[in-house]
């Protein structure tokens, strides 16, 4: 299993090891400095003699790789600023759902609904809730009772 922590963070604790190796470290003391266990650091220094400075560098994280790549992740955040009623869809509101068959229609790729909101967050879009409003609400009449009939009925502060 892999270690907690960026794959810099990583590499600067096995140049941290080395360091304490040069200084003339036990192995078992610089494990317990570092915070691993005694073969990694044996493991790290075999690396370093080995292969020097490169023995020792970051390595990317592995993982799977996604299934939309950066410049479909550009061409899908144009479809969402378009609306959803460019997309076919009755309302302007985006819904995992809807964004999961714009996906689909465009690039021809299955995302889960439950994993459309890590897509989204990881190209800066956050969820939102519409503001629920009667299509029958007047602005101007609220705007003249907050300044007229609201002062008058509220408790005034005791002193």
């Amino acid at each position: 299993m892999r270690p907690p922590g960026s794959p810099e963070i990583l590499e600067r604790r096995r140049l941290h090891a080395l360091e304490l190796f040069r200084k003339g470290w036990a192995p078992v003391d610089i494990a317990r400095q570092v915070g691993v266990d005694r073969r990694s650091v044996r493991r790290w220094r075999a690396s370093f003699e080995h292969q020097g400075q490169k023995g020792l560098t970051a390595k990317p994280a592995s993982g799977r790789p996604p299934k939309l790549d950066d410049a479909a992740k550009r061409k899908l955040e144009q479809y969402l600023l378009k609306g959803a009623r460019a997309s076919t869809f009755d309302t302007d509101l985006w819904t995992c759902p809807r964004v999961a068959k714009v996906i689909y229609r465009n690039f021809r790729v299955r995302y889960h609904v439950d994993h459309i909101c890590r897509l989204l967050r990881s190209m800066g879009w956050t969820p939102q809730k519409p503001e629920r409003r009667a299509q029958e609400r007047d602005e101007q009449a609220i705007q003249r009772w907050i300044k007229q009939d609201w002062p008058r009925i509220k408790k005034t502060p005791v002193d």
